[in-house]
C-alpha cells in the first residue's frame, strides 16, 4: 500500500506487479486497450539491451562472452544462469539495469501523459517502489497455477520453476503492499470486466483531483 504523505507525479501512477506468470501482460494489455498510457519495466528493460545498445556492450564486457547470442544480441537464459543464485552478480546486473531503467521510465512518463498511467513494475516489492505510485495493483493467483503457467511458458521442470518463484518476493508480501487486486486464476475472457471496473474507478479519483 503506498505510503502516507509519499509524493506522486502530477500525473497519477498506478503501479501494477504480480509474481512470474502472475498474467501482468494480460492486465497491462487490458488497460492498455482502454487508452491508458502504459509503462512497461520488462519492455524497456528488452529495449535497453538491444542489439548495438550501449548498455549491452557493458554486460558482454562484465558478464562475458557466454551471454553473447550468436547474432550478438544478448542470450537472456544464459544471463539468468549466470546470476540467478549468485547474489554478487545480481546486485551487479542491478546495478547496472536499475539506474538505466528508471531513466528511461521517467522519460516516457513525462512524455505519455493521460489522465492516470499504469507502471508495470515485476520487481515492485522487491525493490520498496511501492511509495513511488498512488495506488498498487497486485495481480494475484494460486501458487499452483503459476508453477503450472511457468513451466508451459518456459519448458522448464518443476524445480527450476520452484527455485524461480523462491527467488521473487512471497505472495503475502506483494498482497500486504496492495491497494487493489485482480485475481487472475480462470479465463482470459474474465478479465475485461474486472479491468473496465478499476478504470473507471481510477478516472473518478483521478478526475475528482483526489490522490488515487
Amino acid at each position: 500500500m503506498s505510503a502516507p504523505g509519499a509524493q506522486h507525479p502530477r500525473t497519477p501512477r498506478v503501479g501494477l506487479t504480480g509474481g512470474i506468470a502472475s498474467g501482468k501482460s494480460a492486465v497491462s494489455s487490458q488497460f492498455a486497450a482502454l487508452g491508458v498510457p502504459v509503462v512497461d519495466a520488462d519492455v524497456i528493460a528488452r529495449e535497453l539491451v538491444e542489439p548495438g545498445a550501449p548498455l549491452l556492450a557493458i554486460l558482454f564486457e562484465r558478464f562475458g562472452a557466454g551471454i553473447r547470442a550468436p547474432d550478438d544480441s544478448l542470450d537472456r537464459a544464459a544471463l539468468r544462469r549466470l546470476v540467478f543464485g549468485n547474489d554478487t552478480r545480481r546486485r551487479e546486473l542491478e546495478s547496472l539495469l536499475h539506474p538505466a531503467i528508471g531513466a528511461r521510465t521517467e522519460q516516457i512518463a513525462q512524455q505519455a501523459g493521460g489522465p492516470y498511467q499504469l507502471h508495470v513494475v515485476p520487481l515492485l516489492v522487491e525493490t520498496n517502489a511501492e511509495p513511488r505510485f498512488a495506488r498498487v495493483l497486485v495481480v494475484d493467483c494460486p501458487e499452483s497455477l503459476q508453477l503450472a503457467r511457468l513451466r508451459a511458458r518456459d519448458g522448464i521442470s518443476e524445480p527450476e520453476a520452484r527455485a524461480m518463484l523462491a527467488a521473487q518476493a512471497s505472495r503475502a508480501a506483494r498482497l500486504a503492499v496492495a491497494d487493489d487486486v485482480i485475481v487472475n486464476d480462470g479465463a482470459l475472457d474474465a478479465l475485461p470486466s474486472k479491468v473496465a471496473a478499476l478504470h473507471a474507478r481510477y478516472l473518478e479519483l483521478a478526475c475528482s483531483q483526489v490522490p488515487i
